[in-house]
């Protein structure tokens, strides 16, 4: 037998198994389940890239529950699984945190023990959540307030360093953060870097601040070009910049109280 012989009966050999395949996905139903699967779906359907692109908000519970369910069965995925269990509680999400790990593992195939106490510690999270106060955050009325705010950071530093607090429209501090640290007669002043961080945290205001270890109150030339430069930048994106404070040990400098922000 030459090589052409066992090329041709390989190629038929594997026309014969492939033709056989494709009859049994079509006459398969479990196959035809499998096949749809959460991969093969539009990206923009599954659950994790949904939320990704979209936010939380834009998921169902089901959605939110298969995420949590991670993976289904091989003929059922995540969204129908998840779909099965909350048509079981009526969709009712105070229905479903009534089920024990048990009865979660013992009710539903592809839901083992890991997936079943995943559930139940994320409805036990947002039934704490509901009980939870959120923060309260501390109010600037005053030049008084944002040298209180930040006086422990500044005030007893050998060199100096630049932070800011960064205010909301309630004028309620969001971040104090530490912009950049210098040597004794000065540091590097970056609006960029003070731009990005309100930015970032949704910020309406900024009260800058840096500390003079000389001992000296009085805003210097440089602090004064800082301020204005502060200003005009804040202005081009709606953030108000609400006070200049100049920390000197135990007293301040403000900028807004001596009418020259």
């Amino acid at each position: 037998m030459n090589t052409s012989f066992f090329v041709r009966y390989f190629v038929l050999t594997l026309g014969h198994f492939t033709s056989l395949f494709i009859l049994l996905c079509i006459k398969n139903p479990k196959m035809e389940k499998y096949s749809s699967a959460i991969k093969q779906w539009a990206f923009e359907d599954r659950p994790r890239e949904k939320l990704a692109a979209k936010g939380n908000k834009a998921l169902s519970d089901v959605e939110l529950l298969a995420i949590l369910i991670g993976s289904g069965t091989k003929n059922m995925s995540a969204v129908e699984l998840a779909r099965s269990i909350m048509a079981d509680v009526n969709n009712n999400l105070v229905e479903l945190g009534k089920l024990s790990v048990d009865d979660l593992q013992k009710r539903y195939k592809g839901v083992g023990q890991a997936k079943a106490i995943t559930i139940i510690a994320a409805i036990e999270l947002g039934k704490r959540r509901a009980g939870t106060d959120a923060i309260k955050l501390p109010k600037i009325k005053c030049s008084n307030d944002a040298y209180q705010a930040i006086h422990s950071s500044l005030a007893d530093l050998p060199h100096e360093e630049f932070w800011i607090l960064l205010l909301n429209r309630n004028n309620q501090v969001l971040k104090k953060e530490k912009i950049t640290q210098g040597g004794i007669t000065s540091t590097i002043f970056d609006v960029r870097m003070i731009l990005k961080s309100a930015l970032d945290r949704l910020a309406t205001g900024i009260i800058i601040c840096h500390n003079h270890p000389s001992g000296n109150l009085r805003p210097s030339d440089s602090d004064k070009q800082i301020t204005y430069k502060m200003k005009e930048a804040g202005k081009l994106m709606d953030i108000q910049l609400l006070d200049h404070i100049i920390v000197c040990g135990q007293k301040y400098f403000s900028f807004a109280d001596e009418g020259i922000l």
